[in-house]
């Protein structure tokens, strides 16, 4: 199993059609071979010191089987379509793919 962070940084005043896109997409990928988890969050403000809020960015979580489906989950129809709607809303995008140690 593998985890992704991925960090949208959606342009302002996009948040909310980029989450309402987002979220019409999900039944899709949560249906996709190898999904365990696919959860899109935002920054919630707690005063911890350390913490960076960024009222843009929305932190999706997941979970995937392996590698080979995060890879095929990236060029599946749903997802370009997706990508394809949201452009003109997304700044900028990082990911982390991480595995447990």
């Amino acid at each position: 199993m593998i985890s992704v962070i991925a960090s949208i940084h959606v342009k302002d005043g996009q948040l909310d059609k980029f989450i309402e896109i987002f979220k019409s997409n999900m039944p899709a990928v949560l249906g996709e071979k190898g999904c365990i988890e696919y959860i899109p969050t935002v920054d919630m403000p707690t005063g911890l010191a350390p913490q960076k809020l960024n009222k843009n960015v929305v932190t999706i979580i997941e979970k995937w089987g392996s590698v080979e489906d995060l890879m095929t989950h990236l060029s599946s129809a749903h997802m370009l379509e997706y990508k394809e709607k949201t452009n003109d809303l997304v700044e900028s995008m990082e990911i982390k793919v991480l595995k447990e140690v």
